[in-house]
């Protein structure tokens, strides 16, 4: 240990750890899913009676995309409410990964309830005795989905834009990465809705032109296999940052902060992974400034962690000290493990 500063010098307050929110905490993403929930709703009733009505499959298919996404923004609400319960005792680490665990819940419903529906009805309407045609009603409901389901998309977007803005990234890049499942829920599920109106209605138009029922049940065997690619992906996600995912820009910044801070020397070892949206787990081994007696150094290093923690975007940090053999870290090296110690 090669600097001297004095205990003033160390009461520098919480890391500054320059890691930009990657959601508006609490009301925003709540906002968003409830607007996408109303829609679905309304629109799962309006699509079910037309597909009663008309006998379209593409629009069977519709009703059963909204009933999905409907169930779907429900458990993203649960997983709003649960992940947000403040760490105790028992979880020290908080209860973050419970929102990746509803939104795996709620990309499964989807996967079952929409996708494997909207193939299912689609190839049993290939080979079923086709009903006399009624287009007009199909037009006018997936005209109305679109508008609506365009609404809950903007708002979706517009938290995308925000939030990929303050991290630098393109919105899609954003939205893939993000730690905040609900987000990237509400934006691909609605997204792939957007995506299967044009569908339904390529169908049912090409039903109309060409007088072949099996049009119709091309169009729901689309939505559904496109519901599948949705499903696939996000239970993908969830399930990465279940496993403890974390990302190198992360990481970066998280050891720029540490580094940065006037009590430590350097740092050998970085952790750092994702416990829930915007809430992170840190373990690192540093090299405090001074001199210090073992059980003053004991007493700075618990200060230290209560410091890193008073960040916003920390749930639970744990630091040791470096071993003095250890090579500091630089920002260009991918871990902290082996390429510290070697």
């Amino acid at each position: 240990m090669t600097t001297q500063r004095t205990s003033n010098d160390d009461a520098a307050g919480p890391v500054p750890v320059d890691v930009p929110d990657d959601q508006t905490k609490g009301g925003e993403s709540s906002l968003t899913v409830i607007v996408a929930l109303i829609a679905n709703a309304a629109l799962a009733v309006a699509k079910t009676l037309a597909g009663f009505l008309t006998g379209s499959a593409s629009m069977v298919a519709e009703a059963a995309h909204s009933w999905a996404d409907t169930g779907n923004e429900v458990f993203l609400l649960i997983a709003e409410k649960r992940g947000r319960k403040p760490r105790d005792e028992k979880h020290p680490r908080g209860y973050g990964r419970l929102t990746y665990v509803w939104s795996l819940v709620a990309a499964f419903g989807l996967f079952s309830a929409g996708a494997v529906v909207s193939i299912w009805h689609g190839v049993n309407a290939l080979f079923a005795e086709p009903e006399p045609p009624s287009f007009g009603w199909n037009y006018v409901i997936l005209a109305i989905a679109f508008v609506l389901e365009g609404t809950s998309f903007l708002q979706a977007s517009r938290q995308v834009h925000g939030a990929s803005q303050r991290w630098g990234m393109h919105p899609l890049r954003f939205v893939e990465r993000t730690s905040n499942p609900t987000l990237r829920a509400v934006f691909f599920e609605d997204f792939s809705a957007l995506l299967g109106i044009l569908f339904a209605a390529a169908g049912i138009g090409m039903h109309q032109l060409t007088g072949q029922a099996w049009w119709d049940a091309v169009g729901s065997i689309a939505i559904g296999v496109l519901l599948a690619f949705v499903a696939v992906f996000l239970m993908r996600r969830n399930m990465d940052y279940l496993l403890g995912e974390g990302s190198p820009e992360m990481r970066r910044r998280v050891l720029a902060g540490l580094c940065d801070h006037p009590a430590i020397d350097r740092v050998t070892y970085l952790h750092v992974e994702w416990v829930g949206p915007s809430r992170l787990f840190v373990v690192a081994a540093v090299d405090l400034t001074g001199d210090d007696a073992e059980p003053d150094l004991a007493r700075r290093l618990r200060e230290l962690e209560k410091e890193v923690e008073d960040n916003d975007l920390i749930e639970d940090a744990v630091l040791t000290l470096s071993h003095p053999e250890d090579k500091a870290l630089t920002a260009e090296q991918p871990t902290g493990s082996k390429a510290a110690r070697a």
